[in-house]
């Protein structure tokens, strides 16, 4: 909602509904843009008579706002019907689509796009610390947008990265993931398989080859391609983690380049080699993009430290699935050998809540010293057969050597760790959503 309203704002149009949940940060954002929020849904908020109504994938066709709309006779449209007519026209788009990664990768590229002076436009799910800003409409030639395999809208079901008409197509992997509208693997293969066959003859792909899924589906297809991996075109070594910063070397076909990061980890090592992989199509130098991973600053909600107080650190990520949470306790477990990595879990999306994931997310743990799970805040219309059973995971969990505590809710998970933290302690708190807004409570109370 909040990143396509501030560009429309101004052309005097009205977004409803949100493609993602709306936590007190981007909330912040959004006034801080000059965007009026609304709390709920109520017909009145149309009665200026906007020119356009932008209808966000969360809202229903029964929805009293919606309804009013319709029945109005403004026009409306879904976000990607937006961003195309209004700011991807004309655009060259870098489509970055995947299960995971989109947003930091997205991120990544846009940085290195306007340190080469290239002025880019980017639209990505995230606030990037280096803009402020989740979105920027840039003159250059280039548009980085993420694409997200969700549903566009109620009146349109299909994947919203199908509206978009990429030069080139960043893939970082296929994994299950949406249980709420993908039945099974196959299902999400299905919709980026469309989105290759729209694309096989114009688009210039970069995929990640460990990716077993998206490497079989890719087989099916004779694209312009490049690889990124442990062993495909473009490949890494000599990776190492001194203090707070990543080191390592990115070999490309006849090239090489050394690579220093602020950010961790493996999976942001291959994000990274994705962008240089784009970078380099593009004609982008080795110099600007090696500044540019230098001084990126990284993105709100991933691996973003909230504060450190009496020795401890509260860092907020939004890994919910298995493998984001496993690979972000792996990235991060160099950096606090000295303390205890305190995981602070609450699954509250709508395939974390489901069971799909109920013999996965143990070891995605493995790593921490303690877990601490809490009962969602929110509440989802799922089948009881349906349901992740947490008191089940907290047992699975402890079969593995980890402490794991159950909390039924976001006070009781505050009162004990305000009296387990200690200094040199990482309180990792990972949730997609506003976690009752537990980082900064935690902060005033350690």
């Amino acid at each position: 909602m909040g990143t396509l309203a501030c560009s429309l704002k101004e052309m005097g149009y009205t977004v409803t509904g949100s493609d993602q949940n709306v936590y007190p940060p981007m909330s912040d954002f959004l006034k801080e843009k000059g965007i009026e929020l609304f709390q709920g849904y109520d017909p009145s908020h149309l009665h200026h008579s906007p020119d356009l109504v932008v209808i966000g994938n969360a809202v229903t066709r029964m929805n009293p706002e919606a309804e009013a709309a319709l029945n109005s006779g403004i026009p409306y449209m879904s976000m990607p019907q937006a961003v195309n007519q209004f700011i991807a026209k004309d655009k060259k788009i870098i489509l970055v689509t995947g299960t995971h990664g989109k947003t930091t990768t997205s991120s990544i590229l846009s940085h290195i796009l306007y340190t080469a002076g290239m002025d880019p436009s980017f639209l990505i799910g995230g606030i990037l610390k280096d803009f402020n800003s989740s979105f920027k409409i840039g003159s250059g030639d280039y548009m980085v947008i993420e694409g997200d395999e969700y549903d566009t809208a109620f009146f349109d079901k299909g994947p919203k990265f199908m509206h978009y008409n990429p030069e080139i197509i960043i893939m970082t992997g296929i994994e299950f993931d949406h249980a709420d509208i993908f039945t099974d693997i196959e299902h999400v293969k299905q919709v980026f398989s469309a989105l290759i066959q729209k694309n096989e003859t114009r688009s210039y792909f970069i995929a990640f080859e460990d990716s077993l899924h998206l490497k079989e589906v890719l087989s099916r297809f004779s694209t312009a391609l490049a690889t990124y991996g442990e062993n495909a075109q473009w490949t890494f070594s000599g990776h190492c983690q001194k203090e707070s910063r990543t080191y390592f070397d990115v070999h490309g076909p006849g090239e090489s380049m050394s690579v220093e990061t602020g950010l961790a980890g493996r999976h942001n090592l291959y994000n990274i080699m994705a962008c240089i992989a784009a970078a380099q199509k593009i004609g982008i130098t080795h110099k600007i993009i090696k500044a540019s991973l230098n001084t990126f600053s990284g993105v709100k909600r991933r691996q973003e430290v909230r504060g450190i107080k009496n020795g401890i650190t509260v860092m907020d990520d939004f890994a919910h699935h298995p493998t984001a949470v496993h690979e972000t306790i792996r990235a991060l477990k160099p950096f606090y050998q000295e303390g205890r990595i305190i995981a602070v879990f609450e699954p509250r999306t709508n395939t974390s809540m489901r069971n799909f994931f109920q013999a996965s997310y143990p070891d995605a743990f493995v790593g921490a010293d303690m877990v601490c799970i809490c009962e969602p805040s929110v509440k989802k219309d799922i089948p009881e057969q349906e349901r992740l059973s947490i008191q089940k995971l907290i047992t699975d969990i402890n079969k593995k050597g980890i402490n794991a505590l159950y909390f039924e809710n976001t006070g009781r998970l505050l009162n004990f760790l305000e009296s387990e933290l200690k200094d040199k302690d990482l309180a990792l708190i990972m949730s997609n959503g506003g976690f009752d807004n537990i980082h900064e409570k935690l902060l005033e109370r350690i």
